[in-house]
């Protein structure tokens, strides 16, 4: 990692739409849902790039909004070597248009891809639930978490923190089974969830796999376990899924890859 007073040179760079809310739609498309974005988009030249990427997997982006005037391109770096990745981000200006704009009974669930969103946006979870939806949250890593998230966390109906953002959540008093179903991503040691009436932890186990790139990982097992959640399916077998679609992902450059079957070491 490049240090102060030195250069550093990256053997390959691209780019690609990217956030935790379009690479789990983008992978929830490829098993088979159909799926709309509801964000604004980054300013020119990115805007494009995006709203290409978004047709590419076949994420509806008509509910998508153009960047404000005088706002930044809102760009992550993703710094992947070793199995894991770091970021460095600018966000600007607000992450969701209005939300009068989309008619949430056209669908069935909703999912929130940062807390940081809901935060800014939480008339989202009256607008999701007054017509029946259901509601997942992804944590997406903060500076500083705010103890008065749990009462957003407690409201969703899935809540999907990786091992950090949950251990920075319960460092500040946030219960780990805060939400009725949590579910804590933990990299290659697998998977666990937990109903929050429940004494114990369902767990599995991640593939064995070779990590080309682990960006989008944890977004990629979102997909996988709700569409198993969705459908009803059993815990353990959601689990599973979820696993199944992170390991698939770390096997491609690029958090929105192709989603194969994952191939074991």
């Amino acid at each position: 990692m490049p240090t102060l007073g030195t250069e550093v040179f990256a053997p390959s760079l691209s780019m690609h739409a990217g956030g935790g809310a379009f690479i789990t739609g983008a992978k929830l498309a490829a098993l088979g849902h159909r799926v709309w974005q509801f964000s604004i988009l980054p300013v020119a030249p990115f805007d494009a790039m995006v709203m290409a990427d978004m047709a590419k997997h076949d994420v509806v982006s008509a509910a998508c909004s153009p960047a404000l005037a005088g706002t930044d391109p809102q760009i992550t770096v993703a710094i992947g070597m070793a199995g894991d990745r770091a970021f460095l981000t600018r966000a600007d200006g607000p992450a969701l248009p209005d939300p009068t704009s989309i008619k949430f009974a056209d669908f069935s669930h909703l999912h929130v891809g940062e807390l940081s969103t809901l935060q800014e946006m939480p008339e989202l979870l009256a607008m999701a639930f007054d017509v029946g939806l259901t509601v997942s949250l992804d944590c997406s890593w903060q500076d500083a978490y705010d103890k008065s998230v749990a009462e957003l966390i407690a409201a969703v109906d899935v809540f999907l923190p990786n091992e950090r953002e949950a251990a920075a959540l319960a460092a500040i008093g946030v219960p780990e089974t805060c939400a009725p179903l949590t579910v804590i991503k933990s990299g290659t040691q697998g998977a666990r969830a937990r109903a929050r009436d429940d004494n114990t932890w369902t767990r599995s186990a991640a593939m064995s796999v070779e990590v080309l790139d682990a960006t989008g990982a944890g977004d990629a097992f979102n997909a996988g376990f709700l569409s198993g959640w969705l459908d009803h399916a059993p815990l353990a077998e959601c689990l599973s899924k979820g696993n199944e679609s992170g390991a698939a992902a770390v096997q491609v450059i690029g958090g929105a890859g192709r989603l194969e079957q994952p191939v074991s070491a």
